[in-house]
């Protein structure tokens, strides 16, 4: 069993720029949060885009379905933008077969302060016992990717 793991960027992936004097989606944090976590299981990571959710277009969530579809892998877990995973799991729920977990962080994997590695921790979780579907793992708590939201009054996901 392995893991696949799309990361298409998001708050999870910001780090600061100076250059820019703001910040960034970097590279994909989560190989290096699973190592530091001492995960014990195979996982490969896909860098599919380095995005803000708000600028993930149709055409990159049409490329993550192709990707998925042709993984070999039936855990999958994406590293996404919180604004925008909902219509991620719109995008991927045609995809028979296949356990896909999409997570990602209110505050970067960067910040002394982030829930990016509590969420990624659930998301592995997640993906190895639920059946075939698309699920969001946020703030300690799985959801049905067609019936939750986020909240942008509390930062949190909540069911509909």
């Amino acid at each position: 069993m392995t893991i696949h793991i799309f990361t298409t960027g998001g708050s999870i992936d910001k780090t600061y720029s100076t250059q820019a004097s703001d910040f960034v989606v970097g590279a994909p944090q989560i190989a290096t949060l699973l190592q530091e976590a001492n995960v014990n299981l195979a996982y490969e990571v896909t860098e599919l885009c380095r995005k803000d959710s708000l600028h993930i277009t149709a055409e990159d969530r049409q490329q993550l379905v192709e990707a998925i579809t042709n993984s070999p892998h039936t855990q999958i877990i994406i590293t996404h933008g919180t604004d925008t995973m909902t219509l991620t799991g719109d995008a991927v729920r045609s995809i028979p077969e296949k356990t896909i977990v999409i997570t990602g962080a209110m505050q970067p994997a960067a910040f002394k302060k982030t829930d990016a590695v509590l969420n990624i921790g659930g998301a592995v979780a997640a993906v190895q016992i639920l059946p075939p579907g698309v699920y969001i793992v946020m703030s300690g708590r799985v959801f049905d990717a067609a019936k939750t939201r986020k909240n942008p009054t509390t930062d949190q996901f909540e069911e509909l």
